[in-house]
């Protein structure tokens, strides 16, 4: 603004704070009698060489914009600088109001029923696709991750990115038309690899089904944290997870570890889990990952054919199911899960 006035200028805050181009172009002595003049008036004024414009809302005096000069020019400056100062002050306070909001709702700190009235009230379009991506960073209040999110979404009319707590950045992500997963997870992938290039930080990203309505946004948000969990559990060497891919995973965490530990005493009654060697359970794997195929699992493991039969007949007699009927693979399968949540549960005690 001084570039292009030429002028000294800058404004002073209800706290008596001057912000200016020029240091001390505002005596302590100036400043108290302007402070003391605008108690009880608000109009344009001049003194000692300098144009005041006070700007009050709602009743309040916000700032005091001032100008070197006391001719018309210098009363001209000043309302164009009232208007500019007041749009940049609107756009911080309309951002700034948006993410709190936005964040005291993934926190269910505002009562359902008020969500679309303060949505409304901040000009948040309410009917529009979003989801929220939640990014998880183990180190603990890195802004730099932070910032490297930010920049990536610069649209912070349609796209906002709060900062939940030291470790966990959510963002909410608006969509023209409703993306695949596959997309959704690609625009993950994009974040996780622009942070580990730029700040050199590890992170994991759980991803919230699409939403149509805002007040949805917070289910949204809580199944992203929900893929984050499971996943620590089930998928731990995976840096995206979705809450729409987790499968049978996030029934198993959603259950009382009473019931799980009850399921298992039950499914494994001949003998234990535990005693299965890791050469059996990475068979038993790969067993799974080749849809119970013994050809091509043997093939993977570079065993003969009857070695693999052996250890699957050996999995029988301790367990006392077989992995080539379907059925029982399914249970061994899901007891595999309840016994890794299990695990997971006493490690976090």
């Amino acid at each position: 603004m001084h570039d292009v006035m030429n002028r000294d200028l800058g404004l002073i805050t209800d706290g008596g704070i001057v912000v200016s181009n020029a240091d001390g172009c505002i005596s302590n002595s100036d400043l108290e009698c302007v402070l003391s003049f605008t108690e009880d008036n608000t109009d344009t004024f001049t003194y000692n060489g300098f144009t005041y414009k006070p700007v009050v809302v709602m009743g309040k005096l916000e700032y005091i914009i001032f100008v070197r000069g006391d001719d018309s020019l210098a009363r001209n400056y000043s309302d164009i600088l009232q208007v500019n100062f007041s749009s940049i002050k609107s756009l911080y306070d309309d951002k700034h109001d948006k993410l709190n909001f936005l964040k005291n709702f993934l926190q269910d700190n505002i009562l359902p029923g008020d969500v679309l009235v303060k949505a409304t009230e901040l000009h948040l379009p309410i009917e529009m696709k979003r989801a929220v991506f939640l990014v998880h960073s183990d180190r603990t209040s890195d802004f730099a991750v932070l910032e490297v999110v930010e920049n990536l979404f610069p649209d912070k009319q349609s796209d906002y990115i709060v900062s939940v707590d030291e470790n966990n950045i959510a963002l909410i992500k608006s969509f023209d038309t409703t993306p695949t997963l596959a997309e959704m997870q690609n625009l993950a992938k994009t974040i996780c690899n622009t942070v580990s290039t730029e700040v050199l930080a590890k992170v994991t990203i759980g991803i919230g089904t699409i939403i149509d309505n805002i007040k949805d946004i917070s289910r949204s948000y809580k199944e992203a944290r929900v893929a984050l969990e499971v996943g620590k559990v089930f998928d731990d060497e995976k840096m995206i997870l979705s809450y729409e891919d987790l499968g049978i995973g996030r029934l198993i965490y959603q259950l009382p570890t009473t019931l799980c530990e009850l399921f298992l005493s039950e499914v494994f009654k001949k003998g234990s889990i535990e005693e299965l060697d890791q050469e059996i359970i990475f068979t038993i794997q790969k067993f799974f990952e080749n849809n119970l195929n013994v050809s091509e699992t043997s093939r993977q493991l570079y065993v003969h054919r009857n070695t693999l039969v052996y250890r699957l007949d050996k999995i029988q007699k301790i367990t006392g199911l077989d992995l080539r009927v379907f059925d029982q693979a399914i249970i061994f399968k899901v007891a595999m899960m309840v016994n890794k949540y299990l695990k997971s549960n006493t490690m976090r005690i």
